[in-house]
């Protein structure tokens, strides 16, 4: 429900509410939170909740510290995992200077800019998320053995699936705070599960992606389990990834998907940095149905972008190289603007690779002329120094995610 602050205020009051955490996330995509009570949120919709950005991985040193968390009403939603009595709500919040101008830095604001430029031109993104992640049992304090939950594997059932019960409360659990998953199944790996929704629009998408993997945590550890998103758990099992649906409809009714596709594949290696951010997420990639090679074809899933078998509404692209470490909000908002340059140029789509790049040989793939995406961390960076990131994201998150 897109509630307004009237009516945020109205539900505290009824519902016996006595914690409204105030969520937003480091560039990196770390979610981050403030807790305040319910006596504050006048304060914090008129003039923001001050907090220490010097602290905030990306935000600044402490020479310009203070900053101001703005919740956004239309976000609330009860955290069901917390008690019935003192209930506790969520928001996500603008981050803005003591002045109210905008944080140059936070990465949802960065996503609402392009969305908006977007539609300034006649367009509307939709994303939809499929995000992977492993179950590993715990030892006695409570940390991550890196011991799969099961031996199961790809849509395999229960007894052998132990994961199920866990997506079950995972999903129930989403649609509680108003987030409908549309399916869930065990993927490929020992202990590795996957979840995905139903595509939105961009903001929406994000903000949904963020809430999941804190649930995904949040249940697996009520279950004395470690849910873990890195995008390369275990060294011989499949990776984790974050395959990203997209797709765009014009205001005028023209088809504008194979111009969007078209400039993704062009800025896709610029883009790696943001949507494979760290040393981990190039031992996944050309590795067990994770894309090395820039392509794409209708079905396949050894291309970066598959065109999966869908028509009308449900007709998108698959963005296959993306893990669950990236920002959300970044990488939404690079797809978004690299769609958008693809659009304005009118850039002819390349021809689609229609074999399996997993079994072609080494001479087939010479032969095929395609493109590498970045190898490792230190290409990803110096793919990243180009004038389409600098324009689109802030200089002091480039240096975060170039110096880390």
């Amino acid at each position: 429900m897109n509630y307004s602050k009237q009516e945020v205020m109205q539900y505290v009051r009824e519902e016996d509410v006595k914690f409204i955490r105030l969520s937003f996330c480091d560039v990196f995509g770390r979610q981050k939170n403030i807790s305040i009570m319910p006596q504050e949120l006048p304060r914090a919709f008129d003039y923001g909740i001050a907090f220490d950005a010097s602290s905030v991985a990306g935000f600044g040193d402490e020479t310009r510290s203070d900053l101001l968390l703005r919740p956004e009403p239309g976000t609330l939603a009860l955290l069901p995992w917390r008690p019935e009595h003192g209930r506790v709500v969520r928001m996500f919040a603008d981050i803005v200077r003591p002045d109210g101008q905008p944080f140059e830095q936070d990465t949802r604001r960065i996503l609402k800019k392009a969305v908006e430029d977007a539609e300034k031109s006649g367009l509307q993104f939709f994303f939809g998320a499929e995000q992977e992640f492993y179950l590993f049992t715990t030892d006695e304090a409570g940390r991550s053995t890196q011991i799969p939950y099961d031996e199961a594997g790809y849509m395999d059932m229960a007894p052998e699936d132990k994961g199920e019960n866990i997506r079950r409360e995972i999903c129930l659990t989403l649609e509680q705070m108003g987030i409908c998953p549309e399916s869930s199944h065990h993927e490929e790996g020992p202990g590795q599960n996957e979840i995905d929704f139903r595509y939105s629009d961009a903001l929406t998408a994000a903000d949904q992606a963020m809430t999941f993997r804190t649930v995904a945590k949040t249940i697996a550890h009520r279950n004395g389990l470690a849910a873990d998103f890195s995008p390369k758990p275990l060294n011989d099992q499949p990776g984790n990834g974050f395959h990203i649906n997209i797709s765009v409809k014009a205001r005028d009714g023209s088809d504008q998907m194979s111009s969007m596709i078209a400039g993704i594949l062009e800025h896709i290696r610029e883009m790696t940095l943001f949507l494979n951010p760290a040393e981990n997420s190039y031992r996944r990639l050309g590795k067990c149905k994770a894309p090395e090679y820039i392509s794409w074809s209708s079905q396949n899933r050894s291309q970066l972008i598959r065109i999966p078998a869908a028509e009308g509404e449900y007709r998108r692209a698959e963005l296959r190289s993306p893990d669950p470490w990236a920002n959300p909000y970044l990488a939404f908002a690079l797809i978004i603007r690299a769609g958008l340059d693809g659009i304005k140029d009118h850039r002819p789509l390349m021809s689609p690779v229609n074999e399996n790049l997993y079994q072609a040989d080494s001479s087939r793939l010479y032969s095929l002329g395609l493109q590498r995406l970045p190898a490792d961390l230190e290409q990803a960076r110096e793919a990243a120094g180009s004038a389409f990131i600098s324009d689109h994201i802030p200089s002091a998150i480039r240096e975060a995610y170039c110096c880390r």
